[in-house]
């Protein structure tokens, strides 16, 4: 099991088997979470900053093709 983490990065870095992306992430901690917002990472030139929390997310990496 991971251990789970407090949002007090605002720099991550996600690959493509962490899409659809979505802030928060699942190993963040439930108590200082807001809403889930999904954010378009890839059509977004492979940065996404979430509005909430202003999290930066930068994609690495090869993204898979969904259907």
């Amino acid at each position: 099991m991971s251990t789970l983490q407090e949002n007090r990065s605002r720099q991550i870095t996600v690959t493509g088997d962490d899409l659809p992306l979505h802030c928060p992430m699942p190993n963040m901690v439930s108590w200082n979470q807001h809403p889930r917002v999904y954010l378009p990472i890839a059509a977004q030139g492979g940065t996404a900053l979430c509005p909430y929390c202003g999290t930066h997310y930068t994609l690495t990496g090869e993204v898979k093709s969904h259907h």
